[in-house]
């Protein structure tokens, strides 16, 4: 299963890249507004750092717009990805983008039969937002099985991220169904990292050490 990291924070993303783990990012206008710095200079900043792929969100609500969007923002980097919501509009720009060889990630989808339309469509990426579905008593990871399932009878090569992460529970039920992806907040994927039991097992090594004579180093 590939990790993203879904941020626009440089520091975050370098931290993660010196982890050894990240294989791309997924953005939004949400986490560009936190930095308070250019739109732009943040994504290409953004592109530079990571090789994989970078998800970019059009804003506007047209297919019209998000067509003329999703090729001035594929323009900036080749490893920039276009997020489109799954929408009337949206399915409609898929098609065109696709067709145009422009990868595209399908944003704000909440159900399996938007996933496979979106599939259909020829997203590159589809993105079930789970924490999403479980904040209003739905169940997320039902949906990114469901999705798998339908993807497998088909054949179809969309990729599924995982996005919309709360917890590492959410993380390790993605890896269990066989999600290809998953984005998570710095914070969770911290919390993937560390454990408790770690942090007390190594006090006591290093402790210990301290007992040994003539330390080589």
């Amino acid at each position: 299963m590939k990790c993203f990291i879904d941020t626009a924070d440089v520091a975050e993303i370098r931290e993660a890249l010196s982890l050894g783990i990240l294989d791309g990012v997924t953005t939004n206008p949400t986490l560009v507004a936190k930095t308070d710095r250019p739109f732009k200079d943040v994504i290409l900043e953004i592109c530079r750092l990571v090789p994989g792929p970078v998800s970019v969100e059009v804003v506007s609500t047209n297919a019209e717009g998000m067509v003329r969007e999703g090729r001035e923002l594929a323009s900036w980097a080749p490893n920039i990805v276009v997020k489109v919501p799954l929408t009337p509009e949206g399915l409609k720009a898929i098609r065109v983008l696709s067709r145009e060889g422009i990868r595209v990630n399908t944003t704000l989808i909440f159900q399996p039969l938007q996933a496979l339309l979106a599939a259909k469509a020829g997203a590159a990426y589809v993105s079930p937002f789970v924490g999403r579905l479980d904040d209003v008593a739905g169940y997320g990871m039902r949906l990114v099985a469901d999705i798998l399932e339908i993807f497998r009878h088909y054949g179809y090569t969309t990729e599924v991220i995982v996005a919309s992460v709360r917890h590492p529970m959410h993380v390790l039920e993605a890896a269990r169904l066989g999600a290809h992806i998953v984005t998570m907040p710095f914070a969770v994927m911290m919390q993937v990292v560390k454990h408790p039991l770690t942090d007390v097992g190594l006090a006591r090594f290093l402790e210990d050490w301290q007992k040994v004579p003539e330390k080589p180093f």
